[in-house]
């Protein structure tokens, strides 16, 4: 069943319940963030209103800036904004940002410690139409790896809004992963939040298998404990929305409720939260696995809902994928 404790959208398993794009969360977590701290500056490289910055621009004309496509020139000129005190965020289409100007994002900002925040919107699959050029299903894997880095993949348009604002209050690098559909909203106002912190979303009793979903795929992890619940199987869902820094802590005690771990992303296998999760348990406790993700292909055009069956990242791929492990 849910958490309880979690204080999740109730509306969760109806059909009528509530989609909001994830990357809308973002642009209302950065006004929040920037009518708490005046050092709260965006730069954006011409995708203002895609990424969601068009609301703090608005409201905030003097702490914006707008660099065309420059993504490169962003990251350099937000690592000089945060030398001098200030609190930038980076925003543009995953692909380009941390895609395109990585050896910026590496150098300027993580190998001289500059607390930039940088916004991936348009990640995953689930863009769709736009293709695979620009389909980010990398970006997790480019920055978990860099020293100093934050990594944060919100389920939903509320927790992306409370990661934005979390993230404006470190003294780190971060970066947080965006969808552009709209998702279902399974968190509410209420649900907490921190950064490097997991969270059991559903339990089961003695549960068989543990499902790890980071993204908004965890929407689809929980329609597939739901049906493996009235197939008699009892699973654990867990949204692991930092994947770095990791909870090592939770992971690890879910491998011991278990007998194996499924995890689930909108992201390739290589590199992502999957083998975040695999190092994690090849150290402190070896555990079967199964993987749900995108396995070495490039993505294409189509519906999002279309993309996510080819890729086999639904419920059903999760539940097959579970049903092995047992």
């Amino acid at each position: 069943m849910l958490n309880p404790n979690l204080k999740l959208n109730k509306k969760i398993f109806d059909k009528d319940i509530e989609q909001i794009p994830i990357r809308k969360g973002f642009g209302q977590g950065l006004l929040a963030a920037g009518e708490k701290d005046p050092r709260v500056v965006v730069l954006c490289a011409d995708l203002t209103e895609s990424a969601q910055a068009i609301f703090f621009k608005e409201k905030f004309p003097n702490r914006f800036v707008e660099l065309g496509v420059a993504e490169q020139n962003m990251a350099s000129v937000a690592s000089g904004m945060a030398a001098m005190g200030k609190i930038p965020f980076i925003t543009s289409y995953a692909m380009f940002s941390p895609g395109r100007n990585w050896e910026q994002v590496r150098t300027t900002i993580c190998y001289n410690d500059r607390p930039v925040k940088i916004a991936g919107s348009h990640a995953g699959i689930s863009v769709g139409p736009d293709g695979g050029t620009h389909q980010a299903i990398e970006d997790m894997a480019i920055t978990r790896v860099l020293p100093r880095m934050v990594v944060i993949s919100p389920c939903d348009a509320i927790e992306a809004r409370k990661a934005t604002e979390a993230a404006a209050e470190t003294d780190t690098p971060v970066y947080i992963r965006l969808a552009r559909e709209k998702t279902p909203v399974m968190t509410t106002d209420k649900t907490p939040f921190k950064i490097g912190l997991a969270q059991t979303v559903w339990q089961g009793n003695k549960p068989k298998v543990g499902i790890i979903a980071t993204g908004a795929l965890l929407y689809q992890a929980l329609l597939a404990a739901k049906e493996l619940k009235e197939k008699k199987i009892e699973v654990e869902v867990m949204n692991l929305s930092t994947i770095k820094p990791l909870d090592k802590k939770s992971i690890v005690a879910l491998a011991n409720r278990v007998e194996g771990i499924v995890t689930v992303e909108e992201h390739q296998i290589n590199g992502g939260m999957g083998s975040a999760v695999a190092e994690c348990l090849a150290e402190h406790r070896p555990t079967p696995m199964r993987f749900i993700g995108v396995h070495d292909k490039f993505g294409q055009s189509g519906t999002p809902d279309e993309l996510i069956k080819h890729y086999s990242m639904d419920a059903k791929a999760i539940i097959e994928a579970a049903k092995e492990l047992i």
